[in-house]
């Protein structure tokens, strides 16, 4: 007997299953015609054709490929796409054939992902015409306006294992002694010493304890120190500081143009649920409530 085919891992989604016998039903352009201009056929099942634009959009909606990318035939995630998409209408097209179609509990789900379908063609439409770049570039100057920004310290440190080593390093500060120099002959920080203890530019928050305090107020040229942190003696040179960059337009944009997508949508359902009468007729659940079970699945008793 030949090995059993491994079901592919969508089989196995119910909710799959409903929406492609959705999709069965919605010709894009017919058979013979292309759904787009440049679109070709990739595929036949008994006379209905998959088009290159079914396979890219399919990997698309299951990650496998950025929103936008094209999609290479030769690829193994092409190849792997094309056969769920084949797979799919085989059983469509079986279910129907069975008159699982006309099942009350089969049309319910059909609604249900038709649903689901419209509502997100609704929103790609209106997002859509919401999140031009000018929108894009308009909120990034607002937050930025907005933003207080923190003040940033560009110093360098020497980090002894003890107090009495600090005070020793002060007093050869005191005495003229370079502090770049210092930093590589006494301090005990690897990351920093040989770079005569050169921390960049920082904001006091994101350091070890410790920092903070002494740093507050400090100015360019000050050395503050020697502070404890976590167990350690630090000496801190304040070389310059200024304000916190702001954030770059390129980082911020997908939080951006996050945030107008749920703007849009926020508006848009608000905008529904005035214009229509929705009404609950179920009570939330309280504690002095029992709640209601959950009805067996259809088609059981």
């Amino acid at each position: 007997m030949a090995a059993a085919t491994p079901l592919r891992p969508w089989l196995m989604a119910g909710a799959a299953f409903a929406a492609a016998l959705v999709l069965s039903g919605c010709a894009r352009g017919g058979d013979d015609h292309p759904p787009a201009a440049g679109d070709r056929a990739v595929a036949k099942v008994d006379g209905h054709t998959v088009w290159l634009s079914d396979v890219r959009d399919e990997a698309q909606a299951q990650g496998l490929i950025a929103k936008g990318a094209g999609l290479d035939p030769a690829s193994e995630v092409f190849r792997s796409t094309l056969d769920q998409l084949v797979d799919r209408k085989l059983l469509a097209a079986e279910a129907a054939k069975r008159g699982l179609d006309r099942d009350a509990a089969t049309e319910r789900r059909l609604a249900a992902a038709r649903e689901r379908v419209l509502g997100d063609r609704l929103v790609e439409t209106v997002v859509a015409g919401a999140i031009s770049e000018t929108a894009v570039q308009g909120l990034y100057k607002e937050q930025v306006k907005a933003a207080r920004r923190a003040e940033q310290i560009h110093a360098r440190q020497i980090v002894t294992a003890t107090q009495a080593e600090a005070g020793a390093v002060m007093k050869l500060l005191a005495a003229g002694a370079a502090f770049d120099k210092l930093a590589l002959q006494r301090s005990i920080d690897a990351a920093s010493r040989f770079s005569g203890g050169d921390l960049g530019y920082f904001t006091p928050d994101v350091m070890p304890p410790g920092y903070a305090a002494a740093l507050a107020g400090a100015r360019p040229g000050q050395t503050v120190g020697p502070f404890e942190t976590n167990g350690r003696w630090a000496i801190v040179r304040v070389e310059e500081t200024r304000p916190e960059p702001p954030i770059a337009l390129a980082a911020a944009r997908p939080q951006l143009v996050r945030f107008l997508t749920y703007d849009r949508i926020r508006d848009l359902l608000e905008t529904l649920r005035s214009q229509a009468r929705v009404e609950t007729l179920v009570k939330p659940a309280t504690s002095a409530q029992p709640t209601l079970s959950t009805p067996a699945p259809e088609g059981r008793s």
